[in-house]
């Protein structure tokens, strides 16, 4: 198997991991912003722990903690504007414009690192975008208020994601150690940090009100960042960054079936057809070819 297959099964292995992300959230009975600040606590410390236990250092140099602190920042303000786009435009516009950001890094792999997107990968991502477009709809009923407040908030959420995702890739790509452990835990806990003014100037509380919320919040930290950010941390540095755009709307995609199976969800023909496309168009992306970094002309 080659290095951009492993590549490949790592990331779509953690993508599925984070899918799961709605469903601890929506369990868990604290708000959002704080369930992302909860997520990325638990998740720092069982990183730190592992640290520990493995005897390495979370210090890696100077220019990558930096660098991961910059992800931690990132992290933070996509879940945060996120958030507000939510607000204004309901969770299902909101969930569509945050998943642009297959385009902007794409059109950056492109353009700054002279990736060559293949006939394959160039075609599944709008179709992949379309089929999550049919999944979510566009919430109009919730949309009257602050309409283009919350799609502002919707885009900017998906540059920031995007910005994430390539620093991310920096990150892992220049980094000398292949133990993925010290980035991801500075990354978790930094957003941490970040993310508790945020949720307290939102006036949502820190307290975690039964025992069955504490025990779904540190699953959600333990599978949800730790192993879903340490299989995509091991993977993104062997693919290139198009490709990791894509293999994340699985993210989304996968919720949407959660929320079907856990939940009880009521779909329509419409909806199901949209996570067909949407798989279709993930898996055509997946399987293509790697594209090759031109040389410099």
């Amino acid at each position: 198997m080659t290095k951009p297959q492993v590549g490949v099964i790592q990331v779509t292995v953690g993508a599925v991991m984070i899918s799961f992300a709605p469903v601890f959230a929506k369990v868990a009975d604290v708000g959002p912003t704080m369930a992302g600040f909860y997520r990325m606590l638990f998740g720092g410390i069982f990183l730190v722990i592992i640290l520990i236990a493995r005897r390495e250092s979370i210090w890696n140099g100077s220019r990558l903690f930096v660098l991961s602190l910059i992800c931690g920042a990132l992290f933070a303000a996509d879940l945060a504007f996120w958030h507000r786009s939510i607000n204004y435009v309901g969770p299902g516009l909101a969930t569509l414009l945050a998943n642009f950001q297959v385009f902007f890094v794409a059109a950056f792999g492109v353009i700054l690192l002279r990736e060559r997107l293949g006939w394959r990968l160039a075609c599944a991502i709008p179709l992949a975008v379309a089929g999550l477009f049919l999944i979510v709809g566009f919430d109009f009923d919730q949309a009257e208020h602050g309409y283009k407040i919350g799609v502002l908030y919707g885009l900017i959420t998906a540059v920031t994601y995007a910005t994430f995702l390539l620093v991310f890739r920096k990150l892992r790509s220049t980094s000398e150690s292949r133990s993925p452990f010290p980035a991801v835990a500075v990354i978790s806990l930094s957003a941490a940090v970040l993310l508790a003014p945020i949720a307290a100037i939102q006036g949502e509380s820190f307290s975690i009100p039964d025992s069955i919320s504490v025990l779904v919040l540190v699953v959600y930290g333990l599978v949800g960042q730790v192993l879903g950010w340490v299989f995509i941390s091991s993977g993104i540095r062997k693919i290139e960054s198009s490709k990791v755009g894509l293999i994340l709307l699985l993210q989304p995609t996968l919720a949407f079936v959660w929320d079907i199976l856990f939940f009880g969800r009521v779909t329509t023909a419409v909806e199901v057809a949209g996570a067909v496309l949407a798989f279709g168009a993930i898996y055509l992306g997946a399987v293509s070819h790697t594209g090759q970094r031109q040389s410099g002309r």
